[in-house]
């Protein structure tokens, strides 16, 4: 009784808390499993609510009925307006739908705080709701006790509709059979703006009813969109109250958690949520369709088999040839045309990169030497996504892991750069070696959350272990790094940029020479045509594993380099703000580029940081309408601009990652063979392994 008396009140707090996430993920889950709709805006039309109550709350009932009516308005408005944003998408998979959504999501952050500042709205409640009751001997909030009854009404008539009503066996038809649905007279494209404005409308009631429980405030919409993920993912997309459940388990982590075991209650929420994507991908029946279709070409074993029995056709037609009709050894040896066409994208790039110190202020070199690590870590990024077909937000990971590793190896005394890179990428590969067994048998959106999962869970490292991390203050004052044995430190943007970009060119190099090698084209051909691999013989879950550690440290030797050049690491740094970042470098420049991630990357840093100069405090918005443009505008990346594209990836674009979904096998809009379902009916048939991008 003791125990219980001591932690009455935050259990009850809990209580309210994962109700609160619940009407949310309520929505997020309603988005995602029925009208097929990867929502990162989720948590801004939370945010829109909790704004617009919050500025017209006054204390009275009539203030809070407006402010109510208000915000699921605007909420629901703007989820009809997502129904729209997202229609040209929906044969593009859930990967470009996150990309967008995550751009609508800065562009609608950046214009609430221009619109209600940038400081949190206090919120006024009614005289009566704003007191407390007597529970069990403790003073309570009337307010929190009240919205802990409407949530559990919510949730009793939410099941009602979906079960019950005409309007919810619709909802059910159009996520399970959309033709049938038409067949009867219905319009699958009315229900599906109808689904997603309702979950506006949630979203949007949810942040009045919610703002005196969480405020609306800088970091309010990431935060409830986080939650509201892994309270999907807990609770399938099956059953409301499933997803209930979840949300008072979830509640319980965040409140009672945090005075039973704090030392815990960071890693807890994101352990379970990648814990439970892993059970269910191991239950999962093994890989079927794979990334490809069966019908759709030549295996990429055998076409590797036909070349190489034409090249010795070749040469035995060669060999019979009289030698005066011979050509020169020497010039049997030099590149071809084709080859050089191909080279020349990257010899072009690499003479800019190397005249740019001669023609930027310090400033802009020193962007300069930070695109190139976030470069680094877009061609990570590429490697999974464009050859592995493994769509990742998790390669902050293993980026933070060589970024903290460097700077802890400075402060040390481990000054060399050379020794630094290869002790950060080292340490970064054993990372993805450790976590890649967790990655690499799910495909397609379970991999997107699996591993936002194990990159969040870095980030609750990162903050908690202030001994080697700093904590939320990051580290800074470490010696600068020596390029050569006996040299100086590096002090000067020009000498930082020069040496990051010697680095960066003998990785890209390296990288570009494992992926044209029959490396490279056997990790392809495990993208474009899984099963006809498997059935072969080839151990996949063995090439992918190698790619992921191989991508874990490049990325290990970018957040090196973004250490060195920056002088100073913080949380912000290796976020999921960065990993989202990464991904739309690579599909800018088409998700088989290496040089178009790099390309891409530089973009990302000239808008974030040198466009953005020009308008202070609006560098979200900026970076928000690149990412919507290019989801519209490139849908193939730069590479496929290129005389059709590159290979391996759907021609340069976004690959095929998948139309399933996190939630329980068998949910709607999901597949019970989580690698069966990452081909859209509308993919493209992979292309040759050769022919990828540089």
């Amino acid at each position: 009784m003791e125990l219980l008396d001591a932690h009455l009140v935050p259990a009850v707090d809990g209580v309210a808390f994962g109700l609160l996430l619940f009407v949310v993920a309520a929505g997020l889950s309603l988005a995602f499993g029925t009208a097929g709709v990867l929502n990162l805006l989720h948590g801004t039309l939370y945010a829109i609510g909790a704004y617009t109550g919050a500025e017209l709350s006054d204390g009275t009932w009539g203030g809070l009925a407006l402010g109510l009516a208000a915000g699921t308005a605007a909420a629901c408005v703007a989820g009809a307006g997502l129904s729209a944003a997202t229609a040209p998408l929906a044969r593009r998979g859930h990967l470009a739908q996150a990309l967008l959504t995550f751009g609508l999501a800065l562009i609608g952050g950046d214009l609430l705080i221009q619109f209600f500042g940038a400081d949190e709205l206090p919120v006024r409640v009614p005289e009566v709701l704003d007191s407390s009751v007597t529970l069990l001997g403790h003073r309570y909030p009337a307010y929190r006790l009240c919205f802990i009854v409407m949530a559990v009404l919510l949730a009793a008539f939410g099941t009602w509709v979906l079960t019950r009503t005409r309007m919810g066996a619709a909802v059910r038809a159009a996520a399970d059979d959309p033709q049938m649905l038409a067949a009867t007279g219905h319009s699958p494209r009315a229900v599906h703006t109808g689904v997603l404005a309702a979950a506006g409308a949630l979203a949007g009631a949810a942040g009045v009813l919610g703002a005196p429980i969480i405020g609306p405030g800088p970091g309010t919409s990431e935060n409830v969109l986080m939650l509201s993920l892994v309270v999907v993912v807990l609770g399938g997309l099956r059953s409301l109250w499933a997803t209930f459940a979840a949300a008072v388990a979830v509640g319980e982590v965040q409140t009672l958690g945090v005075s039973v075991a704090p030392e815990l209650a960071p890693y807890l929420l994101f352990a379970a949520m990648a814990a439970v994507l892993v059970l269910r991908s191991r239950f999962a029946e093994p890989a079927g369709a794979g990334h490809g279709s069966e019908a759709s070409g030549p295996a990429p074993v055998a076409r590797l088999r036909g070349r190489l029995a034409g090249l010795k056709r070749s040469s035995v037609w060669l060999d019979r040839l009289p030698r005066r009709n011979r050509a020169p050894a020497w010039l049997a040896r030099l590149p071809g045309r084709a080859a050089w066409w191909q080279a020349a994208p990257l010899l072009v790039l690499l003479g800019v990169l190397i005249a740019l110190p001669a023609l930027l202020d310090a400033y802009s070199i020193s962007l300069a030497g930070s695109a190139l690590a976030l470069g680094l870590l877009a061609v990570s990024v590429t490697i999974l996504t464009g050859y592995a077909g493994l769509p990742t937000l998790g390669q902050t990971a293993p980026f933070a892991v060589g970024a903290y590793a460097t700077a802890n190896l400075a402060d040390a005394g481990w000054t060399m750069g050379p020794v630094q890179i290869v002790l950060s990428a080292l340490a970064a590969a054993v990372f993805a070696a450790v976590v890649g067994p967790a990655v690499i048998r799910a495909r397609g959106t379970t991999v997107l959350m699996i591993t936002l999962a194990i990159g969040e869970l870095t980030g609750a490292v990162v903050n908690q272990l202030k001994s080697v991390t700093g904590g939320a203050d990051g580290l800074v004052g470490f010696p600068a790094t020596q390029a050569l044995w006996g040299g100086e430190g590096m002090l000067e943007e020009s000498e930082l940029y020069n040496y990051a970009l010697v680095v960066a060119v003998v990785a890209v190099a390296l990288t570009l020479l494992v992926l044209r090698s029959p490396a490279g084209k056997l990790l392809t051909g495990t993208r474009g045509a899984e099963a006809r691999m498997r059935a072969s013989g080839h151990p996949v879950g063995r090439y992918l594993l190698v790619a992921h550690i191989c991508a874990g440290a490049l990325a290990g030797v970018g957040g090196s380099l973004m250490v060195t050049v920056q002088q100073y690491l913080s949380p912000a740094d290796v976020g999921f703000e960065i990993a989202a970042f990464a991904l739309l470098a690579v599909v800018i420049g088409g998700t088989t580029s290496v040089i178009g991630a790099l390309l891409g990357a530089g973009l990302i840093v000239a808008t974030r940081d040198w466009v953005a100069g020009s308008w202070p405090g609006h560098g979200p918005l900026l970076l928000g309408v690149l990412f919507v443009a290019t989801v519209y505008v490139l849908p193939r990346g730069l590479a496929g601009l290129r005389g059709g594209g590159s290979g391996g990836g759907g021609q340069g674009g976004p690959p095929s990652d998948t139309t399933g979904s996190p939630g329980a096998p068998g949910a709607p809009g999901t597949s019970d063979t989580p690698r069966a379902e990452d081909q859209p009916p509308s993919a493209p048939a992979p292309t040759p392994a050769g022919k990828a991008s540089p």
